[in-house]
């Protein structure tokens, strides 16, 4: 494990133990063991890719100037804030879509003795947030910059979830309702604002910057933050449940996925009505027969294709950006994403 994760999972345990000792609430033993259970098994248990390049991201900002004790912590706690949100989102997500594996183990709700008390939990991640923010980050001049920063992007993520379920109830009814528009739309909302923008905003903040200076930043964010999803997207359907650590359901599930998006696109009329009898059947013949037209229509190439394209306007936008430390930062990121396999 590298020195940073060690370092970051350090603050995990000292941001829970404070959370456990949260004067605003008389904990028992029961009430505390419950959480405790609940935050080691949703919070830490992913790749940490959005926590950690808080620090990455600030580290670069400060262009190679060595972080202090204080600094590394503070950075490690916005981190967590991000997972904490990310734990949040994830174990009502899962309740709404019925999923049965998360990261590789049953999904909060799926665990006995826990089921609907999961929603409650949800709450519970969601309200530690602002206690971590106010215990840390109070006497900052940038603190309501950070509440308002979190707020804003629980509420855009909230919608792009709400336009993801209603906008299958539609699908169900007439699968051509999708198309390239409104995948892009539920993505930037649902998935970009969150996992891409919100890392680096966090780090602007901490190294004393004004958010409003650095909207071309949200953008290409915004954008890679789309490519990413496209990839989830491919993943769902192609990648291998024992890589990716989950069962893909796009298919059984009716999602907007990029996939059934350009099979649309790419079908004639005998292999859209094809589409339309076996997309949403949660019927394992059925979604044989889906990632059979998939092939058919040779939609791992067309990825690829988009893959190649994405990243060559991502790497373009980003070297037109006049801060060489904010390049650095926008490179590392998409390094990460680019060709992964999970």
């Amino acid at each position: 494990m590298s020195d940073l994760k060690s370092k970051f999972l350090q603050v995990y345990a000292a941001l829970k133990s404070e959370l456990l000792h949260d004067p605003a609430f008389e904990y028992t033993d029961d009430s505390r063991q419950w959480v405790e259970r609940m935050l080691d098994y949703n919070v830490p248990g992913g790749k940490l890719n959005r926590g950690l390049s808080v620090i990455d991201s600030y580290k670069l900002l400060k262009e190679g100037k060595e972080l202090n004790d204080d600094e590394v912590f503070l950075a490690c706690a916005l981190g967590w804030c991000i997972e904490w949100l990310q734990a949040y989102f994830l174990v009502l997500d899962d309740i709404m879509d019925s999923s049965h594996t998360r990261r590789g183990q049953p999904c909060w709700f799926r665990v006995p003795k826990v089921g609907l008390i999961a929603a409650n939990d949800g709450v519970i991640l969601r309200n530690h947030i602002p206690r971590i923010l106010k215990n840390h980050f109070r006497g900052k001049p940038y603190y309501v910059d950070l509440l308002d920063l979190f707020n804003e992007v629980e509420f855009q993520t909230a919608c792009g979830q709400m336009i993801d379920l209603i906008t299958t109830l539609e699908g169900e009814k007439d699968l051509s309702k999708y198309s390239l528009p409104l995948h892009h739309r539920i993505v930037k909302y649902k998935t970009a604002y969150y996992s891409f923008y919100l890392p680096v905003a966090c780090a602007l903040l901490l190294a004393g910057e004004n958010l409003e200076n650095h909207v071309d930043v949200k953008n290409i964010l915004i954008e890679m933050g789309t490519y990413f999803q496209v990839q989830d997207d491919y993943l769902d359907c192609f990648g291998h449940p024992d890589v990716i650590g989950k069962i893909g359901t796009d298919i059984e599930d009716f999602k907007c996925s990029w996939l059934v998006v350009k099979a649309m696109e790419l079908s004639n009329e005998e292999q859209k009505k094809f589409l339309h009898e076996n997309y949403g059947k949660d019927d394992p013949k059925c979604v044989a027969k889906v990632k059979e037209l998939y092939r058919d229509l040779n939609l791992q190439a067309v990825f690829e294709e988009y893959e190649s394209k994405s990243y060559e306007n991502l790497i373009n936008s980003i070297e037109v950006h006049p801060s060489i430390a904010v390049q650095a930062v926008l490179k590392s990121f998409l390094a990460k994403i680019y060709k992964r396999q999970k």
